[in-house]
């Protein structure tokens, strides 16, 4: 009888505490095209007390949702760019408020540039996870005049650059594998063209750029060092629109439009470069490069169909393709590369009531590399590939409780094809080689998230994430005995288990706010990694190889720690942050020493070795919003080191992308308002680690060469400066156009790419002597590059 009065009582108090509040929800949109605006606070002031306000921010739908006690309410919304929303609302039960945002004509100088709140950086609990706007990246100095989102993510702290003019990048210590990068939640398993020199999106059907460093939430996995999230544009539901530019290599065209207004829209958008096209007229018949193939070109396109003011449905795809091919002028030696990307999503948004709030993607990648060589009537060809198939479902639940709950499962079925090899010897001489079994697996993820308030000075991000892996067949397992001759093979049945791994990965981060313009944000990150990329050369190539965790290759573990200051100043015109973080890795990968990769009698997961890593530093960033003078500065402190004991002698050697210190700094002054704007880019890293010939040796009469411990020597400093300026010709309400001028390495700086040694001898027939001398070159890439490029809108 006590229990049954005491569950009453509490029931009363509920309905007491929570009977009189309602929920204001509803989706804010661009007045101008229709697109969903994410990540933009709607705040609510009492009518008696406006300072107690409640904010909610809008989600990749543009839904926002906000439980509030029963009275009146100033609601209230500004975002750069747009008019300020602000009115009075009664709420005496829920209530539903889509916004459409009308763009305005001019900015103010007193606005934000970045369109969240004023002290989002401070008062948010996100550790490590920055934004770049899509404006700003269009702003900086690009290579050949080509907008690139990769090379302007690898200027923030905590991103390293893969090398000269490539867009592989590193983030925190960690590989270019250990990076997932999602386009409209679809992963990218290789995301540049032309071996890394630009990357697969194209900035004129992108919306919004996110990477996360550090401080993971649980509704991401599968990889330990970063996520990097692309959103394209959803298509004008109000107006057909043509945007395009003309540049040096490049050329792209973007149409997007309503199918039916306000309903239904589409937007395609596609790119070629066409260098080869062009030089190739001017070559003689005896030029090296007659005859080379060397393009790229890409296809973007989505659907948006509104169902109703509960569904929508979002169809989306992307698909590119890079060839490079060469041949000798007598035309009997001949090689071609080709690589490419394909992506679909569908995904499908249903608001179940204002406080629920459900999305479903089923998703498809490939990527596939094929090498081709020849010569005179013999041929071979390598080929090599991923393709995943994906179901995400993920439910958010915002209770009258200031708490935002996010449920989920995701679940992928991988076909991985490691290198396959075909050989053609001509006049029906095929040699028949066996058949490279691709690798199957399933992975799942079950996850749940939840980010709430303890005290207005303490808020919390916690998560859990379950994930299952199974390495499956059909598969055959050679054996090998000590001696290392094949002796047995074993035999598995399509569909059968293999291995399989369960693991739980905790998150968690926090936010303590010691003052209105200053907080300490603290994150602990478990991640499991199941895929693996192993490479051979120091920068990302598209004959990397993905494969899965089998029973010899164990799934990559890594913890990491972050720990930092976040500082405003002057109004929220300044932003700061200090960034400490230490990451400890395991079951790591690498090519066993004096591997053959043509070795096709054993399978290609007995060619690894495995290790552990561990990188720590600190972060810097000084980023300035407000005003016509804009950019920041971002300096990383890093050490990243690696220990196998099959490579180096078991000693620990520093891994091939440890930079010491690394420095961006960008710069935007807006001459002219909305008419003429300057931006300058200026980087420094430490040079890269290499390994190198230190002497050479006779063993049975044979030369022997000698190399240095593992990434011992350090290349010289990498620098480079950077300008632009983006002049607006004409700018009238259905016409703009523009021009861009870009000059690359202003200085021309000789910043090495790789190094390169040649040996000469010197043999006295007469005498006892041999001489042999080494002599290392550098090899430069980009001397100092201007262009221009034309850019249009209507």
């Amino acid at each position: 009888m006590r229990r049954a009065v005491i569950s009453i009582l509490l029931i009363c108090l509920c309905v007491a505490v929570f009977g009189q509040r309602f929920t204001v929800s509803g989706v804010v949109r661009d007045g101008g095209n229709g697109e969903n605006i994410k990540g933009l606070v709607v705040t609510l002031m009492p009518i008696e007390d406006p300072t107690q306000g409640f904010t909610a921010f809008t989600n990749t739908a543009g839904f926002y949702s906000v439980t509030i006690p029963k009275g009146e309410y100033v609601f209230f919304i500004q975002y750069t760019g747009y008019q300020e929303v602000q009115d009075t609302i009664t709420l005496a039960a829920n209530l539903t408020r889509n916004v459409d945002l009308q763009p305005q004509a001019e900015l103010l100088e007193s606005v934000v540039v970045t369109g969240e709140a004023v002290d989002h950086n401070v008062a948010s609990a996100d550790v490590g996870k920055m934004e770049m706007k899509i404006e700003t990246i269009k702003t900086l100095p690009a290579l050949f005049g080509e907008v690139d989102v990769l090379k302007s993510i690898q200027l923030l702290p905590g991103v390293q650059s893969g090398g000269e003019g490539n867009t592989g990048f590193y983030v925190r210590g960690g590989g270019s594998d250990q990076n997932l990068v999602l386009l409209d939640e679809t992963t990218i398993y290789n995301a540049g063209h032309l071996f890394g020199f630009f990357s697969v999106f194209n900035a004129d059907a992108v919306r919004n750029v996110e990477i996360t460093k550090s401080g993971m939430p649980a509704y991401y996995g599968g990889r330990l060092a970063s996520v990097l999230d692309v959103t394209q544009k959803e298509g004008n539901m109000k107006q057909f629109q043509f945007d395009g530019g003309l540049g040096l290599i490049f050329s792209r065209l973007t149409i997007q439009g309503p199918i039916k207004k306000d309903r239904c829209s589409f937007i395609i958008s596609g790119r070629r470069t066409y260098i080869d096209a062009v030089v190739q007229p001017f070559l003689k018949k005896t030029s090296p490069l007659k005859g080379t193939k060397f393009y790229f070109y890409d296809l973007n396109a989505k659907l948006n169909i509104i169902i109703n003011e509960k569904h929508r449905l979002y169809i989306g795809g992307y698909y590119g393709k890079d060839v490079y091919g060469f041949k000798s002028s007598s035309g009997t030696t001949k090689a071609q590369f080709r690589w490419g990307n394909g992506a679909a999503a569908l995904r499908w948004n249903y608001i179940i009531s204002p406080q629920l709030f459900l999305n479903t993607t089923f998703s498809f990648t490939n990527y596939d590399f094929a090498t081709t060589m020849g010569m005179d009537i013999y041929s071979m060809e390598m080929s090599s590939g991923v393709r995943d198939y994906s179901l995400k479902t993920e439910l958010t639940y915002l209770p009258p409780f200031p708490h935002e709950f996010k449920f989920g499962v995701h679940y992928i079925f991988h076909r991985l094809l490691p290198n396959k090899f075909s050989v053609e010897a001509g006049l029906d001489q095929d040699l028949t080689l066996p058949n490279v079994d691709p690798y199957y697996a399933h992975e799942l993820a079950i996850y749940a998230n939840d980010e709430f308030d303890i005290f207005p000075w303490w808020k919390v991000n916690a998560g859990l994430r379950y994930t299952h892996f199974e390495f499956i067949g059909p598969f055959t397992r050679y054996v090998f005995d000590n001696a290392g001759i094949l002796a047995d093979s074993i035999v598995y049945r399509p569909g059968q288990c293999i291995k399989q791994y369960n693991h739980v990965e905790p998150r968690l981060a926090m936010r303590f706010r010691l003052a209105k313009a200053t907080s300490i944000k603290l994150s602990y990150t478990l991640n499991y990694q199941y895929l693996h990329q192993v490479a051979l050369a120091t920068i990302s190539l598209p004959t990397d190889v993905w494969m899965p965790s089998t029973e010899i290759v164990k799934p990559q573990v890594g913890h990491q720690v972050s720990l930092g200051v976040y500082q405003n100043f002057r109004d929220n015109m300044f932003e700061t942050y200090i960034d400490l973080y230490f990451k400890y890795m395991k079951n790591l990968v690498e090519y066993k020493d004096g591997i053959n990769l043509q070795d096709i009698t054993q399978n290609a997961d007995q060619m690894y070795v495995f290790g552990r890593g561990w990188s720590y530093g600190a972060e810097f960033f000084v980023k300035k919003a407000i005003g016509r003078f804009s950019g920041f500065i971002g300096y990383t402190l890093s050490f990243t080191r690696r220990q196998f004991d099959d490579l180096n002698g078991g000693k620990p050697f520093y891994a091939k992308y440890d930079r010491r210190h690394d420095v961006s700094i960008n710069l935007s002054y807006e001459i002219l308002r909305n008419k003429l704007s300057v931006s300058a880019v200026w980087v420094f890293a430490t040079g890269n680690t290499m390994t190198i010939p230190v002497g050479y040796y006779f063993l049975c009469g044979s030369i022997v060469t000698e190399y240095s411990d593992r990434n011992a020597f350090r290349l010289d400093p990498y620098h480079r400066l950077d300008l632009s300026l983006n002049w607006t010709i004409c700018k009238r309400k259905r016409f703009e156009t523009g021009l861009n001028f870009s000059v690359y390495n202003v200085y021309n700086r000789k910043n090495p790419f790789f190094i390169f040694f040649e040996t000469e001898t010197n043999f006295d027939m007469e005498g006892p002597t041999f001489d042999m001398d080494t002599k290392a070159y550098q090899m430069s890439l980009f001397p100092i590059l201007p262009s221009i490029t034309w850019n249009f809108k209507f």
